[in-house]
């Protein structure tokens, strides 16, 4: 999606070094450093207008966030969702301080960040891509799903909704193809209202809206995530009363 009316898109990032990253390449392997911390880093691929990413930063102080995406247009959109969000809070930096915007193709998502440096990745409705010829495209093909269990550490998860049922299945195969762990899917997220623990995007809003459901899945790369989901499971198996 590309959005038209941002003429000026390329002088507000210009007034944003702080927030916004156009060339991310140069800081492969040091995303602490731009944070100035330690903590975890967390990141979109494909952020749309930004809404997202920038409430979750917004919610998760104690979690770094990158949202990402190709063009100008859709980086001035969030940027101006982040200084909007300082104002609400009445926060006194420009904007989240754990948030930075990428200007970048996620094709070369293995050039911008280094083994080990992410924790997890959204995709939050991502082209679905529905033609077979055009399979290699989709942000969970294997392929893709190789480049992001490289950048991810031992934490790494995949959290992503669609509303495509066809994306959806496709998503769940190959998952299962790379013998990935699964949780917590769901074919209708908001079946009994909405989930005020989850961040809505613009475009589940406007789907929720129309009465379409919203599939979600969470994935486990990492093995200390796998772990903790494995010690978590043995012990609500051992909470579970006898019959």
């Amino acid at each position: 999606m590309r959005l038209r009316g941002k003429k000026n898109a390329p002088e507000l990032l210009a007034t944003l070094p702080t927030l916004v990253i156009t060339e991310p390449e140069q800081h492969k392997g040091k995303w602490s450093q731009v944070f100035g911390d330690d903590r975890p880093i967390h990141v979109e691929l494909g952020m749309g207008k930004g809404q997202f990413i920038t409430e979750m930063s917004v919610k998760y102080p104690e979690v770094n966030f990158i949202g990402i995406d190709m063009y100008d247009e859709l980086i001035a959109r969030a940027s101006e969702k982040a200084m909007a969000v300082s104002e609400r809070t009445e926060s006194s930096e420009q904007h989240p301080s754990n948030l930075r915007l990428v200007r970048a193709n996620i094709e070369f998502i293995e050039n911008i960040f280094a083994e080990n440096e992410l924790s997890r990745i959204y995709l939050n409705f991502s082209d679905p891509w529905p033609k077979k010829k055009h399979a290699r495209r989709r942000l969970t093909h294997p392929r893709f799903l190789e480049k992001y269990a490289l950048v991810m550490n031992d934490w790494g998860e995949i959290h992503q909704k669609t509303d495509s049922e066809t994306l959806f299945e496709y998503s769940l195969n190959s998952y299962a193809w790379m013998e990935y762990m699964m949780k917590d899917i769901s074919l209708n997220l908001h079946r009994d209202g909405i989930h005020e623990e989850h961040i809505m995007t613009e475009y589940e809003q406007k789907f929720f809206g129309r009465g379409m459901n919203i599939h979600r899945v969470e994935v486990l790369v990492g093995e200390a995530a796998l772990k903790q989901h494995r010690e978590a499971k043995k012990l609500a198996v051992k909470k579970q009363p006898m019959v």
